[in-house]
């Protein structure tokens, strides 16, 4: 009876590191599922606010009033963005695959988190100084003499408003994939 005390001990951290490991293979199935989702809004975002753009006659058909995104450095400097968090969501999906196979990788998850957290910024950044052009042209500015623009150009305020809200999720999505690797490497 006395010699099965240690026995008992060993089987139970052999369970309990089997299921340590499944636990974060789990985390890495969910880390991998939210990168395909952050990728489908950043992207998705990137190509609503790109190809963004709306002509509007006035008085005759010669003189034309145009919006478009690039007419805006703010806009520009999201698609921008955007593109670049796309690019690395598209460069990490290998790196995930890899904490499904391999759920004890720990150097290669703190690197994911280390450039998850650039990006989030990044990707932030890029949505935040969108979202304030986007406010003065549902809004305006009285004070400035910036007049709302969407009541004219309603489809392309409908338009960029919709690339926000990818952007904005993409980096919601980033604070879980943050906040489930740093998970995964306190498991350890």
């Amino acid at each position: 009876m006395k010699g099965s005390g240690p026995i008992e001990t060993g089987e139970a951290s052999k369970v309990l590191t089997a299921a340590r490991g499944g636990m974060n293979r789990g985390i890495s199935i969910l880390d991998f599922i939210l990168r395909l989702v952050a990728l489908m809004g950043t992207l998705g975002g990137a190509i609503a606010m790109g190809t963004t753009d709306e002509t509007l006659p006035f008085f005759t058909q010669f003189i034309r009033f145009k919006a478009k995104y690039d007419d805006l450095p703010s806009f520009t400097f999201f698609v921008i963005a955007n593109s670049i968090v796309s690019g690395y969501i598209v460069l990490s999906l290998p790196l995930s695959i890899l904490h499904i196979v391999r759920s004890g990788a720990k150097s290669s998850r703190i690197l994911l988190i280390v450039f998850d957290t650039a990006m989030m910024a990044l990707l932030t950044a890029g949505a935040s100084a969108a979202a304030a052009i986007v406010y003065l042209a549902h809004k305006g500015n009285a004070r400035a003499n910036w007049f709302a623009i969407c009541q004219q150009f309603n489809s392309f305020c409908e338009r960029v408003s919709g690339a926000l809200i990818g952007s904005f999720g993409g980096a919601v999505v980033f604070i879980l994939l943050i906040l489930l690797s740093a998970m995964a490497i306190s498991r350890r």
